[in-house]
C-alpha cells in the first residue's frame, strides 16, 4: 500500500499556483478567487463586479461547479468570456484546473479574471489557485458562527462579504460577532455587509474592489 501525504499534494498545488500567478502577471491579468457556500450569492456578486468595472477593465470568468452550466450561462449573459469547469464531484478548484482552463480561455485583452470557486467552506480553503485577491462570502441565513466553525477559509480572506444583509432582522445574526471573530483569527481585513436585493453596501464594496485593481492606464 502506498500513502501520499496531503502536505505533498498541497505543495505540488502551491507550485502550480505560483506558475499560474506568474502567467497572470506576464499577461497583465488580475485574478480574484471568490469563495463561499452554495447559495451565498457568489454569482450575483460577480455580476455586480462586472457591471462596476466593465467600462475600463476587460473581464473574463472561470466558473467552478460540480456539474451543470447554470451559473456560467447566467454570467455569459453579461457579454464577457466565461469558461465552465465541472469538477465531477471534487469539492474545490485547484491550480491544475485553472492552468488547464486558461489554456482554453485566452487572456489576450483580459485585465481581470474572476474565479467562482465551488460552493464550499472547507476544501476550497487549502488550495491556492494563483490568485492575487481572495474574498469569502458569508450569507446571513448561514449564521454568524461560521468563522468559529470554519476558521481556515476566513483566515486567508482579504475581505469578508456578508451577503443577504436585508434579511438580518429576521435572523439572529450579529455583524459585530463576525468582525470580532475575524480579528481573533488574526485577520484585519474589511467586512462588508451587502444586499444585492436592496443595493445596501454594494457601492462601498465595489469602490474597495475597484481600488484594489492595478492601474492599467
Amino acid at each position: 500500500m502506498k500513502i501520499v501525504a496531503a502536505k505533498k499534494i498541497l505543495k505540488a498545488n502551491d507550485q502550480l499556483a505560483a506558475e499560474n500567478r506568474s502567467l497572470f502577471d506576464r499577461a497583465g491579468v488580475f485574478a480574484v478567487n471568490i469563495l463561499g457556500s452554495p447559495g451565498c450569492g457568489k454569482t450575483t456578486l460577480i455580476e455586480a463586479m462586472i457591471q462596476a468595472v466593465r467600462a475600463r477593465v476587460p473581464t473574463a470568468v472561470i466558473e467552478g461547479d460540480l456539474a451543470g452550466t447554470v451559473d456560467a450561462e447566467r454570467l455569459a449573459a453579461q457579454q464577457v468570456p466565461v469558461l465552465q469547469i465541472n469538477t465531477e464531484g471534487a469539492c474545490h478548484l485547484d491550480a491544475n484546473m485553472i492552468a488547464a482552463a486558461v489554456r482554453e480561455l485566452p487572456l489576450d485583452g483580459v485585465s481581470l479574471l474572476l474565479i467562482e470557486n465551488v460552493g464550499n467552506l472547507v476544501c476550497t480553503a487549502g488550495f491556492n489557485l494563483g490568485e492575487h485577491l481572495r474574498i469569502v462570502l458569508l450569507s446571513v441565513p448561514e449564521g454568524d458562527d461560521k468563522l468559529v466553525k470554519y476558521p481556515t477559509i476566513f483566515q486567508t480572506a482579504e475581505a469578508v462579504i456578508v451577503t443577504k444583509y436585508d434579511l438580518a432582522p429576521h435572523f439572529d445574526f450579529r455583524l459585530e460577532r463576525v468582525r470580532d471573530d475575524l480579528r481573533r483569527l488574526g485577520n484585519d481585513g474589511p467586512v462588508f455587509p451587502i444586499s444585492a436585493k436592496t443595493g445596501q453596501g454594494l457601492g462601498e464594496l465595489l469602490r474597495w474592489f475597484a481600488g484594489r485593481l492595478p492601474d492599467r492606464e
